[in-house]
């Protein structure tokens, strides 16, 4: 947007007119179209409308310039006055703003950056090792890579370092990998920080505990990290060596503490670990804790009591058959259209047990069942079929097969029961379906066995509570994809605990992303408001101006609509010039 100057000779008189004028583009090219008449201006009046915009040179001295295209026609004798060459106009430096400016919003929401800095900015740095965490986690969120993609790769294309005020050649993988070791020692008191953060923000209440593990594997030996070993792999890399990772969320998500174990262990010795984890970090209190079957013992059980804890847990489906006759029962309560529950005593005693049966689990199970039997089944025919011909005549290799047969079938082979008759020397096969076994089969499809100490007489609501377990699972699953926290490259113990605390860096300002969509009424997701931001870029523009000289403009890309109501309902405002440390080199005039 400019001013132009028309000349009219009018009685004998020339008469200067002004009028206010932008270059828009059209399909025919660029145009110029006027917006304004002004008619004709006195030198003050000139000015007020004249363009001005305040640059600074590379030594930091300050002034203001008056912009005109090359061909205006004004005073070449004024210092201000700044002709740009308008045909080499052209944009530089574009990076991306919208999820690592959205991330350092939600790393400021949290007084993370305060938190930081009190604790590891002591010692003298060139870059402040709290804005390097906040690097490192707001990748996590944003990009998850490792610290030498961040530095090759990522961080010289987001606007981070103005957002941080980090200087691009000050970030290396050198400083990535000592910031990790400064941050570990302080997890215990990150989580409490974490926690009464949560209480402000989203008055989140920590009285019922979610508890489950999941493993991340190590790409390499491991061998200077004695946690790292083979065991049940839950990322189907048993090639790999792993540790197992237990994580305590409340009914929301939120994360309270998480554990790190050997990679061997089984899940039913970790909760006494993590029970007085909790305790020392929170005191003893009267939580109620929930998990799957796979962390349930009796010992476990008794140790919850003996720390007056509440649970709400699976349970084995062999526990199932205890319960035989109130399966075939009636008195069902139907909590939802495909889900029904039932409370049922198991003598005298303070637990309770809860029968639950969903109709799409049941559907699910009859259909692989249905699978392996006509797979079984066909087996047994044809072999049934080969020893008839004699074309199997030796016992042993019959014997073989029908294990063969039985490994590849291990959901149905307990239903069957098979002789091998040697009649005249001849071999006979027999098979037969044990209907009774099938009958419990088919009764027992679709239902499962909640067990409980608390007092609640509603089974709706317990199988409600139980189902919060979906939180847990729901935060591993943005572990391991959103947020990337497998596999691990890092072969030393005390790094590859750091980057599992950044990886729950990462899922604190996930988590809280995502509180803050559900409490500002819209239905998308993290994972879809990052994408939607991505469009968002920070860029130079560059003014070349006529005595030599370029005006660098740092200025973002305008938001789309959809942006703007995202903005608008999160309450969010872009940053400008001054409000997000661009004025450091906002506007830099170059001799």
């Amino acid at each position: 947007m400019f001013l132009r100057e028309y000349h009219v000779h009018k009685d004998g008189k020339a008469h200067a007119y002004w009028s206010l004028v932008e270059t828009v583009r059209t399909t025919d090219g660029p145009r110029q179209r006027t917006l304004c008449y002004l008619g004709e201006l006195n030198h003050s009046q000139q000015a007020r409308w004249q363009k001005t915009i305040e640059v600074f040179n590379e030594q930091g001295e300050s002034c203001q310039l008056k912009l005109f295209p090359a061909d205006a026609p004004v005073a070449d004798d004024d210092p201000q006055v700044a002709r740009v060459l308008v045909k080499k106009v052209r944009l530089e430096r574009m990076r991306e703003l919208g999820p690592c400016w959205l991330g350092r919003e939600l790393w400021r929401r949290l007084e993370l950056d305060r938190f930081w800095a009190e604790r590891v900015d002591g010692e003298a740095s060139e870059v402040a090792w709290s804005r390097i965490a906040a690097v490192l986690a707001i990748n996590r969120l944003c990009a998850p890579g490792s610290e030498l993609a961040v530095e090759q790769r990522w961080f010289s294309t987001t606007a981070l370092d103005d957002l941080l005020s980090i200087p691009e050649t000050k970030l290396n993988d050198t400083r990535l990998y000592r910031c990790l070791d400064r941050l570990l020692p302080y997890k215990k008191e990150l989580e409490q920080h974490l926690r009464r953060k949560y209480g402000e923000l989203f008055q989140a209440e920590f009285d019922v505990l979610l508890y489950d593990l999941t493993s991340t594997y190590i790409e390499g030996e491991g061998e200077k990290n004695p946690q790292m070993r083979r065991g049940y792999s839950r990322d189907h890399r048993p090639d790999c060596k792993q540790v197992v990772l237990g994580l305590i969320v409340n009914a929301d998500g939120f994360p309270l503490s998480y554990e790190v174990f050997d990679g061997n262990c089984t899940d039913v010795t970790t909760l006494e670990e993590a029970l007085e984890t909790v305790e020392k970090k929170y005191g003893r209190a009267r939580r109620v804790w929930v998990f799957d079957r796979g962390v349930v013992s009796e010992e476990n059980l008794q140790k919850l009591r003996e720390h007056q804890g509440q649970y709400l847990v699976g349970t084995p489906r062999s526990k199932l058959k205890e319960f035989e006759a109130h399966l075939q029962g009636g008195s069902w309560e139907q909590v939802r259209p495909e889900v029904e529950v039932k409370l049922v005593s198991a003598g005298e005693g303070a637990e309770t047990y809860v029968l639950c049966r969903t109709q799409g689990r049941k559907e699910k199970e009859q259909a692989i069942h249905s699978q392996f039997s006509a797979r079984l089944e066909k087996a047994f025919r044809s072999l049934e079929k080969r020893v008839a011909s004699s074309k199997l005549k030796s016992r042993d290799k019959v014997l073989l097969r029908l294990g063969r047969v039985e490994a590849l079938h291990p959901q149905v082979a307990d239903l069957y029961e098979w002789e091998l008759v040697d009649k005249q020397g001849r071999l006979e096969f027999r098979w037969r379906l044990q209907e009774a076994k099938h009958a419990w089969q088919q009764l027992r499809e679709g239902a499962y066995l909640l067990r409980t100490n608390l007092s609640a007489e509603n089974p709706g609501e317990l199988w409600k509570q139980y189902m919060q377990l979906t939180e847990v699972e729901a935060a591993f699953r943005a572990l391991k994809s959103e947020l990337g926290i497998r596999p691990l490259y890092h072969q030393l113990a005390h790094r590859v605990q750091a980057h599992i605390l950044v990886a729950f860096l990462g899922y604190a300002l996930w988590v809280t992303l995502k509180h803050w969509l559900r409490c500002a009424g819209t239905a998308l997701s993290p994972a879809k408001v990052l994408a939607l931001l991505k469009t968002l870029h920070s860029a130079d523009i560059v003014l070349p101006t006529t005595d030599g000289r370029e005006i660098r403009l740092r200025r973002i890309t305008e938001p789309s609509e959809e942006q703007n109501k995202l903005l608008h309902q999160l309450g969010l405002k872009l940053p400008h010039d001054r409000e997000c440390n661009f004025e450091r080199i906002q506007n830099v005039v170059k001799t």
